[in-house]
Formats: C-alpha cells, structure tokens, sequence
C-alpha cells in the first residue's frame, strides 16, 4: 500500500486504488469550507465526523495488523466481524452527551455517531485466529496469515 500525499493537509494514508479496502473516498476530505458536509442537516454531520474512523493497515510476515483510533470508547462500544469469510468489518458508536437544560455550551467539537469500516482481506488470512484488544483508546486487530509453503527443490544426479 502506497502512502499518497495530501496538498490539502495531512498524509492520507489510504489508496484510492487499493482492491483491499472498501472505503469511499471522499474528495473534498481536509478542506476547510467542504460544502458536501456543510449542507447537511447537523445530525447527519455529527454521524459524518465519526463515520471515518482512522485506520492503519500493516502486513508483518506473520499477520496483517489492523490499528483503529477510537478514543473515548469501550470495548463494549466497538464491534469487529468478519463477513462471508472475506470482509473483516469494524463498527461502533459513540453516544451524544447528555444536555442539561441550565447548560450553555460554548463549543462542541467532539464528534459523536456510529462508524462502519469494511476491508478485503487476503486469502492467506487465517479468519479463525483474528484477535482484537483494546488499549488507550487504539483497537488493534491482528489477522494471523498462513505460512507460505517454499517448493521443495530436489537435485537430480545427471547420469553420463
């Protein structure tokens, strides 16, 4: 997986052209005046926020790791399946906090909804061995990989 520079912003670690992932690029990601998020009603603006939770994908020789930034939620929160044996898919929410009427809110930057992220993965993928734990506020999910068999190579004697 290639590591596409943002002129807008930040590093956008994902490929637009990746087969693995399932995500839907967002074109206007990182400008400051989106206006495909800024005429949404605010309710689909707080899912939006949330709706691209990061992710980095890293293949070691035994696995493929999955790292998911999800600060401020429980494990209880956050949901990670594997779909028709090919599709490993995290989810979760994160809840609105509660209003208080005597409360005067002067800014409200956190993000609050559900997210969905989908990935294709490999055949090599061992999907009876995922694990997922969770610590400070990072999900990491490692897919074991099956060990590639290197051919046999027998010399053959040549005969005069």
């Amino acid at each position: 997986m290639s590591l596409i520079p943002s002129f807008f912003g930040g590093n956008r670690r994902s490929n637009v052209f990746d087969p693995f992932s399932l995500d839907i690029w967002d074109p206007f990601e990182g400008f400051p005046f989106s206006t495909a998020v800024a005429n949404l009603p605010s309710s689909t603006r707080e899912t939006t926020a949330i709706a691209n939770a990061r992710i980095d994908w890293k293949e070691t020789p035994e696995a493929h790791v999955f790292k998911v930034d999800v600060p401020g939620l429980k494990k209880e929160e956050v949901k990670v399946e594997v779909e028709d044996g090919t599709i490993l898919q995290i989810s979760g929410e994160r809840s609105k906090e509660q209003e208080e009427k005597n409360d005067k809110w002067h800014r409200v930057e956190r993000s609050s909804g559900k997210f969905l992220r989908r990935f294709r993965l490999p055949e090599n993928a061992k999907l009876d061995q995922v694990k997922a734990a969770m610590e400070n506020g990072v999900l990491t999910v490692t897919v074991p990989k099956e060990e590639v068999k290197k051919p046999e190579v027998k010399a053959i004697d040549i005969s005069a």
